[in-house]
């Protein structure tokens, strides 16, 4: 899964364009290999800019309790090979060199390979700071208060750990073999994270940054989402086709859901009674029922890829893993409303109020 393809350290290109407080919601779109992130309207899903200069971003992290957004590269090279990152303004050349320097990346604990996390204002669509983490960086998480974000290493068998306040990394923990995806409770004490490697997810406390427990999933579990009332955690299990309720009290696994198939994409609704899952494996989306088990499927391709929940808009948004679009799909009747144009695939998407 390494990358070594080489990480451009310049200046953060910015478009925008009518970007005000109008619409119900926000759509931010990586471009992957395209290197950019599209800014959509999630009400009338017209684009309105977009930020370059972002080299293979694949997670995309931000909370509506956060004034950032946080970027992460899939492209990592060795430490040494690390080009300068340019000193920010307003940023003394201490501290300057303790983000980035030879004593930051000896701190970093997670080898020898690094990449770069951008911090973004989101309010203004800019650069705040480029930190150096071990390792390519898959998805990304941003605690509910904005304080913390988490940025998941597959390669380093664990995450970062940033804090927000003072733009630090502060350590890396392990959680298990390729992690891949993670989420935290609505009150931020807990963070989940999904262990593709074995099968487990992780639980994390996020005052200590200790791992608490880990709980068996199935076979290769990825995305996962919470329930809005936090009891429950939904998880993906690419190979295995299903996906399993985690009851948070007691770690184990309380239903399962035949969706077959490999799988990719997972997000609830609004009113926490339906989940969505993208079935790249068989070019289909799915809406489960969560009250009776009943599943919905409808033909979706090719290859749907990730998936978020417009809220507020009865909308979800569906990337393509092979072709450059995201799907705009009707929650209630899982038809096509529209298709937004992009650049390269469509990673991990966040939608903020």
């Amino acid at each position: 899964m390494k990358n070594s393809s080489k990480i451009f350290a310049g200046v953060l290109a910015v478009s925008i364009s009518a970007l005000t407080s109008a619409q119900a919601a926000t759509v931010y779109i990586p471009g992957g290999s395209a290197g950019e992130v599209l800014i959509v309207d999630g009400t009338t899903d017209n684009v309105l800019g977009r930020l370059t200069g972002l080299p293979e971003i694949h997670g995309l992290g931000g909370a509506p309790g956060s004034r950032y957004l946080v970027a992460g590269s899939y492209s990592e090279v060795p430490a040494s090979e690390m080009p300068a990152v340019a000193k920010p303004a307003g940023v003394s050349e201490d501290e300057h060199a303790a983000h980035h320097g030879a004593t930051a990346r000896t701190n970093t604990r997670g080898g020898s390979s690094v990449s770069i996390l951008t911090v973004i204002d989101a309010a203004t669509a800019s650069p705040v700071r480029r930190l150096e983490v071990p390792g390519a960086v898959h998805h990304v998480a941003v605690s509910p208060d904005g304080h913390y974000a988490v940025a998941i290493h597959p390669n380093a068998d664990g995450i970062s750990i940033i804090d927000l306040f003072d733009l630090t990394v502060r350590d890396l923990v392990r959680t298990g073999p390729l992690p891949n995806y993670a989420v935290f409770s609505a009150d931020g004490s807990m963070l989940y994270v999904s262990n593709s490697g074995n099968g487990t997810v992780s639980e994390i406390e996020t005052s200590r940054w200790i791992v608490r427990r880990n709980f068996l999933a199935a076979d290769t579990p990825e995305h996962i989402v919470l329930a809005p009332d936090g009891a429950t955690l939904y998880v993906a299990n690419v190979e295995a086709g299903t996906v399993s309720a985690l009851a948070l009290e007691t770690g184990e696994i309380v239903r399962s859901f035949a969706v077959g198939g490999s799988l990719h994409g997972l997000d609830i609704a609004d009113d926490g009674k339906t989940l969505f899952v993208s079935g790249n494996g068989e070019d289909k989306l799915v809406a489960i029922d969560l009250t009776t088990g009943a599943m919905r499927a409808v033909p979706l391709g090719p290859s749907p890829y990730h998936l978020a929940v417009v809220r507020g808009t009865g909308k979800l948004y569906v990337s393509s893993r092979d072709e450059p679009k995201v799907w705009v799909v009707d929650e209630a009747t899982l038809a096509q409303r529209a298709t937004i144009t992009i650049r390269g695939e469509g990673h991990q998407m966040v939608v903020l109020p």
